[in-house]
C-alpha cells in the first residue's frame, strides 16, 4: 500500500472514491447516497480541502481516502472525511492514513486535529436521548451501546479525545461526536 496526493485531475480514483462513500455512508449521510452526489462531494473537496490522500494497493486501486481542511490560520485542520474500503478494513488502512494526515499537518505548523463523529443509528449511549441540560457530563461517559460498533473506538486508539458533543445535529436524538489530538512533532 502507499499513499499520494489525490489530484482533481484523477477521475478513475475519484470515481472508486465516490463508491466508497456511498458504500461506506449508506443509510449515515444524504450526501452520499446518491453516486453522482458522492463524486460531486469528491470533487468539491478541492475547493476547500487543503490536503486530500489516497491509499492505493499495488494495481492503484483505491483501498481508502482522507481529507483536511485548514483553520484557525492553519493552528487546526479538521480531519474530513476518512473512508475505507469496507472489505480491508481493520488491516491498518484507516490507520496509516490518518498518522499520513498527522505527519503532514505538522509539517504545516498546526497544533491540532479535529473531527466529527454522528451517531446516527443508535451506536452510543449519547444517541436516541435527551443530552441536555449537562451535555458535557454526558460525554464525558461516552461508551458503546451493546452489540454495537462507532468510529470514536478507532479514533480513540490513535490518541483522539472527546471534546464535545452537539445535540441533535442529525436529527433528534442524533448527535455529531467532535474529538481532537493534539498533533505530534516529528510524526
Amino acid at each position: 500500500m502507499r499513499i499520494v496526493d489525490l489530484k482533481n485531475n484523477q477521475t478513475d480514483r475519484i470515481r472508486q472514491i465516490a463508491l466508497l462513500l456511498k458504500e461506506s455512508f449508506h443509510g449515515q449521510c444524504p450526501d452520499y447516497e446518491c453516486l453522482e452526489d458522492a463524486e460531486k462531494k469528491v470533487i468539491s473537496s478541492f475547493d476547500d480541502h487543503e490536503i486530500s490522500r489516497v491509499a492505493l494497493d499495488d494495481d492503484d486501486s483505491v483501498l481508502g481516502w482522507v481529507a483536511g481542511i485548514r483553520q484557525y490560520s492553519g493552528h487546526v485542520y479538521e480531519l474530513d472525511p476518512l473512508v475505507v474500503k469496507k472489505n480491508t478494513q481493520g488491516r491498518g488502512i484507516g490507520k496509516a492514513l490518518v498518522e499520513d494526515f498527522e505527519r503532514l499537518v505538522a509539517q504545516r505548523g498546526a497544533q491540532t486535529i479535529w473531527l466529527g463523529t454522528d451517531d446516527e443509528n443508535d451506536s452510543t449511549n449519547l444517541s436516541a436521548c435527551n443530552l441536555y441540560p449537562d451535555v458535557l457530563n454526558k460525554a464525558r461517559n461516552i461508551a458503546l451501546r451493546d452489540g454495537c460498533a462507532h468510529p470514536f473506538r478507532f479514533y480513540q486508539k490513535l490518541g483522539f479525545v472527546v471534546v464535545g458533543v452537539l445535540p441533535d445535529a442529525n436529527g433528534e436524538g442524533k448527535p455529531d461526536i467532535y474529538m481532537a489530538k493534539k498533533v505530534k512533532r516529528g510524526v
